[in-house]
């Protein structure tokens, strides 16, 4: 009786901090990307927020480096066993401070042979040492979540969000004392993360009180062996997800004003998959209870695709269709290519939420060999792509390689899934989800020039409502699902 009581009050325990998860990034992240990073660029000159958009996704390269899959074996070791926490935090937080050393020798050296002048150096000196810093952040949360404390790793992935927007919104709208500049964006952006990793640290150390440093956990060093090729798929990812804008740069005589107008797009883009990124989290470990189970995933994968497709497809038409509105609305800066780079990325964006569930199936199923493959394959297609399109179209060459990358990578993990499971769609869900997609075209499209953005958007919610329930596309049984596991 007892363990059944303990039982349900961890599910509970759980679903409530993964809604509380889901509900303080959906207002704090949104604000962060579209009230603060969205005035940023239109404050400084296109050129100078291209420069930080280029350096920025540099620093993002390497960054697997920094880590090598320690921060989820620290997580699900400490679950397992609390009592490891003691020798397992400061052995971690060592090979981590090496890890760093690899990182910034990595990404300098990139740096250094693609003939980056002192001044980029420079900047991209401080974005480094954000992206150390977020590491080791991750790296705290991983043993709060260890040890259950849910509340607090949910309170951490914001925090940083939170402080920055309070330091930027006072350097952009507080004061008249001196010109906001991209180095005030970068260093507003190290203090917050200083102050969230001693925080963290003083609230780690309370909680725990570790008490010696060593190499002793040798199983540490064998795990890393063991997620190598787990780094090997996500720096490839990384690298295909961000070498675009890289490109541009290197590409064009003016890359640093496409890669500005890449950016207005691809923060469009990137705020959308936030939700596919916490879906795709809470997805992962069921998909792996089902696997081990040897439960039939049909339901799970039916069910989740479907209910990340609705929202996904009806903001990409709204987006594309609208695409010329949104970008005077968002920014000041508005060239002629914007809105072909935004419907091209939006496409790409659909096509990325389906990777959130097939991909996340296959890293459940281990099945690494076949992501390595997949994903080794989209980077060297994208790059091909971007060297041959970019110098002809600029921006939207980037865009375009972004798509024919994407629609590669989603539409093999569906044919490995197949395989893999024997999986195939319903043919109502399919029948059901052609329905839904003519009805929200023909809607945006013939309202476009009769409704506002905001009535436009506002009555396409009401539809796709109404048509999730009128079509039973979604039911009550197949929500149930997510509850169960």
């Amino acid at each position: 009786m007892f363990l059944c009581f303990l039982i349900v009050y961890m599910q509970r325990k759980f679903v409530v901090n993964l809604l509380f998860l889901f509900a303080i990034n959906l207002i704090v992240k949104p604000f962060w990307i579209f009230g603060i990073d969205r005035t940023v660029q239109n404050t400084l000159n296109s050129e100078v927020y291209g420069e930080y958009f280029v350096l920025f996704n540099v620093s993002l390269l390497f960054n697997i480096l920094l880590d090598l899959g320690l921060t989820g074996y620290n997580t699900r070791s400490i679950a397992q066993n609390a009592a490891l926490l003691k020798e397992r935090f400061p052995s971690i937080f060592i090979i981590k401070l090496i890890l760093a050393l690899g990182y910034f020798a990595a990404t300098f050296i990139f740096a250094y042979s693609n003939g980056y002048n002192n001044e980029r150096v420079q900047l991209l000196f401080w974005l480094a040492v954000n992206q150390t810093l977020v590491s080791f952040i991750q790296f705290i949360r991983s043993n709060f979540a260890g040890l259950h404390k849910y509340a607090l790793d949910s309170v951490f992935s914001v925090l940083d969000k939170v402080l920055m927007i309070v330091f930027c919104s006072y350097l952009l709208w507080f004061q008249n004392d001196y010109t906001f500049t991209v180095y005030l964006f970068v260093w507003a952006q190290t203090l917050s993360y200083i102050l969230v990793f001693i925080a963290g640290l003083i609230l780690f150390f309370f909680v725990a009180k570790p008490l010696r440093f060593s190499f002793k956990d040798i199983s540490i060093i064998q795990n890393i062996k063991n997620t190598l090729p787990y780094a090997l798929l996500v720096i490839t990812m990384t690298f295909y997800y961000r070498i675009d804008s890289v490109m541009i740069d290197q590409l064009l005589p003016q890359g640093e004003q496409e890669a500005s107008v890449y950016a207005q797009s691809y923060r469009l883009m990137d705020a959308f998959s936030m939700i596919g990124v916490l879906f795709a989290g809470l997805l992962l470990p069921m998909f792996s209870i089902q696997i081990e189970r040897k439960e039939n995933i049909a339901r799970l994968l039916t069910t989740s695709f479907t209910l990340i497709f609705l929202p996904a497809f009806a903001l990409v038409v709204f987006t594309v269709v609208n695409a010329n509105e949104i970008l005077t609305l968002l920014y000041t800066y508005n060239p002629a290519q914007g809105p072909f780079v935004l419907q091209y990325l939006m496409w790409c964006f659909l096509f990325i939420s389906g990777t959130y569930i097939f991909g996340t199936l296959l890293t459940a199923n281990g099945s690494l060999k076949t992501l390595n493959t997949i994903a080794i394959t989209g980077l060297i297609l994208n790059v091909a792509l971007n060297y041959y399109l970019i110098p002809k179209t600029g921006a939207i060459g980037a865009a375009q390689a972004s798509l024919f990358t994407q629609l590669l990578v989603v539409v093999w993990q569906v044919i490995s899934v197949k395989k893999i499971f024997n999986y195939r769609f319903p043919v109502r869900t399919v029948a059901t989800l052609f329905i839904y997609s003519f009805l929200i075209v023909v809607f945006i499209v013939f309202t476009k020039n009769y409704l506002s953005l905001i009535y436009q958007l506002s009555g396409l919610a009401i539809l796709a409502l109404l048509l999730i329930f009128g079509l039973r596309i979604v039911s009550i049984n197949d929500l149930k699902i997510l509850k169960e596991k």
